[in-house]
Parts: C-alpha cells; structure tokens; sequence
C-alpha cells in the first residue's frame, strides 16, 4: 500500500492529482460506507474500469456500450467525436456505466485522483442504485444478461458479415436503425435476456435455413387443412393496431431471410434496453448528482479529503449543474443534470426546512424523513410525473420559468404562465409533457397487413394536435419497405381519423 493511502487514518485519503489504483479501491471502500451504511443505498456489486480516451471515445460512437456489434455508424460517430476532442471541440465524460450487474463503471485514466473519486460517487453508487431501484429499470432490463447478449450480438453480426457479405448486413442494420425507437414494447413485459436460448434460437433457425434446401424435406406431408396462410382467411390483420415495428417485422416480414430477422431482433433487443433511460435522463443524472454532492461532501465532513480535492470537484460539479438563460450563448434547452439535481435538492429542503408555500403544495412530504422519500420519488417516478409531481413554485423561479404561445397562425406572441399559482400549475403541466414520449415520437403504429391479398403493409400516423411528421415520411418508410420486402403505405390521419395525408413505397427505393 502507498504512503498516501497509509496515511489516510489519521488524515486525508491522499494529497495531489495522482491516482493509482490501490488509492481508488481506498476510495472506493469509504464512498461505499457512507453511501451504503450511512445513506442506504441499495446498489448492484460494482466493477471498476479504467480506460484510455480513445477507449472512452470508442464507448460513444457505440451508444455507450463498448462490446456492440460493429456498424459504419459507430466509426462515423467515432470519428466525429475524436476530431472535436482533438481540437478542443468538445470534452469527454469522465466516466461511462453500464445498467448491469455486476454494474460495469469506465473511470478515464486522465482523470486527476479528485475526479475519480467523482465517478465513483456518481456512477457507482447513484446511477447504480436508480438502475436496480426505478421501477422502468427493474420492468424493462435485464441486468444480468445485457453484457452476455451484446456478446452474442457482436459476434453473430460478424458471423453474419462473414458469411452473407458486409453489404447485405449494412443494409439491414441500417433500415433497422432507421427505426429503433419504434422496436420497444411500453406495455407488455419483454421476454428476458438469455444468451443460452439466443443461441439455441440460432440453431434452429439454421436448422430451418438448410432444410429449405434439402429436397427431401419438400415430401414431408404437412398437416391437413393448413392452406398456407398464417393467418387463415382473415380479412383484417392484425386485429388491433401494432405499435412495436420492429417485432411485427421480425414475426411476419414475407421475405426476410431467418438471419436478417435475427439481425432485427438484436436491434429490437438493444432498443428496448435503452427504452427506461430516455424516459429518465432527468431523474437518473439528477439522482446521481445529488449523491456525488452529498457523498463528497460528507468525506470532507469526515476529514477524508483536504481543501484541493474539494475545490476541484466542485469545480466540476458546478459547470455540470450550470443553466444557461435562453438568451444566452451557448444554450441548449434545459440542463437534465441542472433541473434534476435541483429537484431532488429542493425535496430534501422541504423535507427538512418546509415553508407555508411548500406545506400548502407538497403536505405529504413537508417534514418527512428526506432519505425515505427522495427513495420513493426515485423508485415510482419517470421525468414526465416527476416534474409533474415534484416542482415546486420555488424552482420555477430559480429557473425563472415562465411560458410562451407561439402559433402559427397568430402574428404576436402571447405570455401564457407567469408566476402566480395558476402559472405555477401550468408551468409543470407544460414543463413535465416535453418529457412525455408520445409527445416526443410521432404516434405511428401498424393498422393492416393484406395477408391474403398483394401483402402490402399500411401504417396510420395520428397527428398530435394538428403536428405534421417533423422529417418526410416517405423517407423514413423506405426503410419499412427495405425490411418488409412489399409495398407499405403510411396514412395520416387528424384527432377526427380523417386521412389528410398518405405516402406509399415500394421495396428497393431506398439508393
């Protein structure tokens, strides 16, 4: 053991920028103890990594998985991230974690000893725990087997590389891509990941690839009565409306080749793992920053770290928790770090010190035990309830919130919430539904399938207050058309079902 980490008994952890790694499991062990014993946090086993920049901009252009399966997307991004870094664009996140378990957390090794005590604070112990504790996360993923079936994936698409040409899988990946954020189920429960039954899935489908080819399969009777339709003689298919494109793709497309519905179905399967987090990018880094702020500064407390180490990483925290006004350079929307590490802030302030304002809007937690219900918020809630729940009228003008009505068809711009209590209401209405994904993603969903006709697929847009797709449509159903292999219409159609608007594509359209 250092010198430095032996000393740490009768002072400061370690003194300077230098970090190795008998220093970050000492960390590590203290962060732990008072996140874990102190605070209760309930939290995954954690795996510590640390990695090179290149390493760290190769986990970017992947969507933040460093074992994904190879796409040109992936080196574009990489390329793209690298020269701005290069130059001074752009920095790099300190860390990267995964929602799996064991929790897999990637420190950059250019980190000072400071920084990296950050990470561990916020990766390990806050984005661990709302990863194991909200409730999406706990529904939607599979902790266990995420970074086994990346593995799979990785290695079946260069298999499939290998063997049916890097062109023919670009194509598919990319029309699949095209439409990942329609591959997710909302509703019904996803099947859990299993490498082993992945595998086994792979088997039998090559089973059945090699019996389309072997004539003496051709003489086996099949059952009597089946008149080769799926689906007997229905006239309408599917009964109801199909939001998920991609997995009515990978059931029921008549031309896709068993491998090209695998390919779709790891795309499916890499969305839906991504589904909770774009639900609670809010809450999920709100969360974590509220433990690395408390946590460090509970070490301090404590006499573990010295005036330095405080300094730098509130250095750090406070350009990461900074908001920008909408008139000033550089703005981009509202910080997620910012508005979430607020929010959270301001519970344990109500919890702990109400006003009569906060009494009045907030009577269930005013004066609680603020660990007990910053761990409910953190559990039951997504971004949209969460604003919706949680924003108090002190926020609001913090944040000097307030809204404007911009119509198209009106010539002036009409103040619509200022900050009196019907503002206030109004405000986190308008504030929470920009997190409502069905607001975010246009509503399309899978209406007829002409099984026993021409095999056409029609999709039914439904306008959101009157909002027109905000790319072409007829671009995007390319795409559908590469994958489903006929022709496929798309309709929209306004709150009334009455059709305004309607694009069809045949197969190979896309150049």
């Amino acid at each position: 053991m250092s010198k430095q980490a032996a000393g740490a008994a009768t002072g400061p952890i370690s003194t300077g920028a230098d970090w190795t790694f008998e220093l970050i499991q000492r960390y590590d062990e203290e962060i732990r103890k008072i996140a874990v014993d102190e605070y209760g946090l309930d939290c995954f086993p954690n795996q510590i990594e640390v990695i090179a920049s290149e390493q760290m901009l190769d986990a970017y252009a992947s969507l933040g998985l460093p074992i994904s399966y190879p796409h040109w997307s992936y080196g574009k991004e990489f390329i793209r991230n690298e020269q701005n870094y290069r130059s001074g664009a752009q920095g790099l996140a300190y860390e990267l974690v995964i929602n799996s378990d064991p929790c897999i957390a990637y420190l950059m090794e250019e980190n000072s000893m400071a920084m990296q005590a950050l990470v561990i604070a916020h990766a390990c112990y806050g984005h661990n725990s709302f990863f194991k504790g909200n409730y999406l996360f706990r529904q939607w993923t599979d902790p266990d087997a995420i970074v086994d079936y990346m593995v799979f994936a990785r290695q079946y698409v260069m298999k499939c590389e290998e063997r049916y040409g890097y062109s023919a899988v670009e194509d598919t990946l990319d029309s699949c891509h095209a439409l990942r954020h329609y591959g997710v189920d909302r509703y019904r429960h996803p099947a859990p990941l299993s490498t082993e039954e992945e595998r086994i899935r792979q088997l039998a489908r090559e089973e059945f690839e090699w019996k389309q080819f072997a004539e003496i399969w051709r003489t086996v009777p099949t059952r009597g009565g089946d008149d080769g339709a799926p689906f007997g003689r229905q006239a309408i298919y599917p009964p109801e409306p199909q939001e998920n494109l991609l997995y009515f793709i990978e059931k029921h497309a008549p031309k896709l080749q068993p491998w090209q519905r695998e390919l779709v179905r790891i795309v499916r399967k890499t969305s839906q793992y991504f589904y909770p987090q774009g639900l609670t990018k809010v809450m999920n880094e709100g969360w974590s920053t509220f433990w690395h702020y408390t946590i460090l500064n509970r070490l301090f407390d404590k006499r573990l770290v010295d005036d330095g180490f405080m300094l730098e990483w509130l250095s750090s925290h406070t350009n990461a928790v900074s908001q920008r006004g909408y008139d000033q350079r550089g703005y981009g929307g509202i910080n997620p770090y910012a508005l979430g590490f607020a929010m959270f802030s301001d519970i344990r302030r109500i919890c702990e010190s109400p006003t009569e304002e906060d009494r009045e809007w907030f009577p269930d937690i005013a004066g609680s035990d603020w660990r007990k219900t910053l761990d409910f918020a953190m559990r039951n809630y997504k971004d949209e309830s969460f604003i919706a729940q949680y924003l108090s009228p002190r926020l609001m003008r913090e944040f000097h919130l307030f809204a404007i009505d911009d119509f198209e068809d009106s010539e002036v711009l009409t103040v619509d919430a200022i900050h009196n209590e019907q503002g206030y209401q109004h405000l986190r209405r308008l504030l929470a539904n920009q997190y409502n994904r069905d607001v975010q993603l246009p509503d399309i969903q899978i209406v007829r399938y002409d099984i026993n006709g021409d095999r056409s697929l029609t999709l039914q847009h439904r306008q959101y207050r009157g909002r027109p797709l905000a790319v072409d449509g007829a671009e995007v159903l390319k795409h559908v058309a590469q994958l489903w292999g006929f022709t496929v219409r798309l309709e929209t159609v306004d709150a009334d079902g009455q059709l305004v608007d309607e694009h069809e594509v045949r197969p190979g359209s896309l150049g």
